[in-house]
């Protein structure tokens, strides 16, 4: 009962807003002002990428051309689409979903990653599925419950399934989109290639009505809290065939990180108790052996021994993720030592030496990777606190003065010298410019805090949608956790719905509803007319019984007007 409320209060602080405006003023930093930079930085990569680089997956802004890196996608069109809406720009998505309709194929014999795979298309689609409605796209009957965006994800994430087929449900890294697993694939995968399926996978089944995509996620990731050591760590890498880790290095960070990750966020996503009481325990694992004053080391997983002082770039969404758990505080302290090392060096290397205080030998790179930044949107939305924004005009400062080229920004291949590398990575306009325009922007629509809301008809009635609460994927695709509900009831969301509509429909005396399926067409065009139904449905519901199975929500719901049963949503015209 108590990780019930725990995780049902998750949900509702993750929408609480504090008034804006708060301790920016202590600083008199320009909010409007970066938003604005932070815009141009995105269309100065952006238009470079459509110009140079397009159909190509990346952009090489040294030498202002392109190239394939994950599978020939067209890889930053997709990273990029749901940031277009960010930033308002309608026109462009619109346009960028008619591209991708018509020139994106996933039956192309490329050996793909299916882990990036995953992150970045099937996520990138998902989310500009669920928000294509929201940019003006003329949205088909079904929606979202179809959709073409949503057909696209599945297709792609199907190409992944056979990776899966193993002994032990963990994938393997590599899938061959036309042929499956080739023969002599390596079977030794990373930790967090088995466990980041989760919040795209789970929002597939919903959507779909496939459990396959949910099914497989969830069996990896019990796989790998199955093979945890005895002191409650993971490695870093493991043989998907065996169950025998490979690499036994611990810690929070690459290899690792975004299975922390999908477990906090696929818990509020799905309001999933195990989920959120295995990353606990994990927590306290990694609490008792890996942090050292506010630092996280990388140590043995059977013994706890510090194998390597270092802090890696990636390591720096954990403040985020403390956030989203209520552990503001230590993730403070966190954040502030990882801060320390970007005004060093005007970014973060990839490997820190925490006892000698500088750059591990061939890690000295900064690819513009946003986990700093992503910790500082979280932060700041939780406490205001203006040392956040001044970590977001930093780098600002930071990547217009050593990134920027006349064909976008590229690599920092060494922060010590400012040397250059041929490469901007989709993640820039996924994550990095997204995270920072959000930190600028406090009255973006995702950080709607419930007061503004969409009512869709969908084949299963009514549902909410864009009411804030958004769940970024690790590539900074939000995902809209109310469209889970739309598409699919669980049982016993089926008999409660049920309950009310038989009680309701006998008084109507019709019987054109026929319960435990769904209307077809002529039977919609029969039905009594849905204005007039809800004010009744609505007070059928205030007299019924709670539901005798157990949910995680809201102790108290911010829709005045609205009468929400999981996802069903009801006028109230009372």
């Amino acid at each position: 009962a108590a990780m019930q409320r725990f995780l049902g209060l998750l949900l509702c602080l993750w929408a609480l807003r504090l008034p804006s405006g708060i301790g920016v003023a202590a600083r008199g930093l320009d909010v409007a002002s970066y938003r604005e930079r932070v815009r141009a930085m995105f269309y100065h990569a952006y238009e470079h990428y459509l110009e140079s680089a397009f159909p190509y997956d990346e952009l090489r802004p040294l030498t202002c051309d392109g190239q394939d890196t994950w599978g020939s996608f067209s890889l930053t069109l997709i990273d990029a689409l749901d940031t277009l809406l960010i930033l308002g720009n309608v026109s462009e998505f619109q346009r960028v979903v008619n591209v991708l309709q018509e020139g994106v194929d996933f039956d192309i014999d490329v050996n793909a990653s299916v882990f990036e795979t995953n992150i970045r298309v099937v996520g990138g689609l998902l989310s500009a599925h669920l928000l294509s409605r929201k940019a003006g796209v003329e949205v088909e009957a079904g929606w979202p419950c179809s959709g073409p965006l949503l057909r696209m994800a599945e297709e792609a994430a199907r190409k992944l399934l056979p990776a899966f087929q193993t002994p032990t449900g963990m994938p393997y890294g590599t899938v061959n989109l036309l042929h499956g697993v080739n023969p002599g694939e390596t079977p030794v995968t990373c930790t967090a290639g088995i466990g980041t399926f989760i919040v795209e996978f789970a929002t597939l089944s919903h959507l779909t009505g496939d459990p396959v995509f949910e099914d497989v996620a969830r069996k990896a990731l019990k796989a790998l809290w199955k093979n945890r050591s005895d002191i409650g760590l993971v490695g870093n890498h493991i043989d998907v065939i065996t169950a025998k880790w490979v690499a036994q290095d611990a810690g929070i960070g690459a290899g690792v990180d975004s299975y922390f990750e999908y477990l906090v966020k696929g818990a509020i996503l799905l309001q999933d108790k195990e989920l959120m009481s295995m990353f606990l325990e994990y927590n306290k694992a990694i609490k008792n052996y890996t942090k050292f004053d506010d630092w996280y080391l990388w140590v043995q997983m059977y013994k706890g021994t510090v194998s390597m002082p270092v802090f890696q770039s990636l390591e720096a969404y954990w403040p985020g993720l403390q956030s989203l758990i209520g552990d503001v505080d230590n993730a403070m302290r966190t954040f502030l030592n990882y801060y320390t090392v970007w005004k060093q060096f005007g970014g973060l290397p990839e490997f820190y030496n925490i006892p000698q205080g500088y750059t591990v030998d061939k890690r000295e790179g900064y690819p513009l990777r946003p986990e700093l930044i992503e910790s500082a949107m979280y932060l700041y939305r939780a406490t205001r606190d203006p040392t956040l924004l001044e970590l977001g005009r930093d780098a600002v400062e930071s990547i217009e003065k050593i990134s920027k080229v006349d064909c976008g920004f590229a690599t920092i291949k060494d922060l010590r010298d400012h040397r250059l590398d041929n490469r901007m990575e989709s993640f820039f306009l996924a994550e990095t410019v997204k995270y920072l325009y959000l930190l600028f922007d406090p009255d973006n629509f995702i950080h709607n805090d419930g007061s503004d809301f969409d009512v869709v008809v969908t084949p299963y009635g009514e549902c909410v949608l864009n009411a804030g609460g958004y769940i970024f994927n690790t590539e900074a695709h939000p995902i809209d956790p109310a469209a889970l509900h739309c598409c699919r009831k669980r049982k016993e969301e089926q008999w409660e719905v049920e309950d009310l509509m038989r009680e309701f429909y006998s008084r109507k005396k019709t019987k054109k509803f026929i319960l435990k399926r769904l209307p077809d067409h002529d039977e919609e065009e029969n039905a009594k007319d849905p204005e007039d139904a809800s004010s009744e449905k609505a007070g059928e519901k205030r007299n019924s019984k709670k539901s005798s199975h157990s949910l995680l929500s809201c102790p108290s719901q911010s829709f005045n007007s609205k009468l929400a049963v999981l996802g069903q949503v009801f006028l109230d015209n009372t």
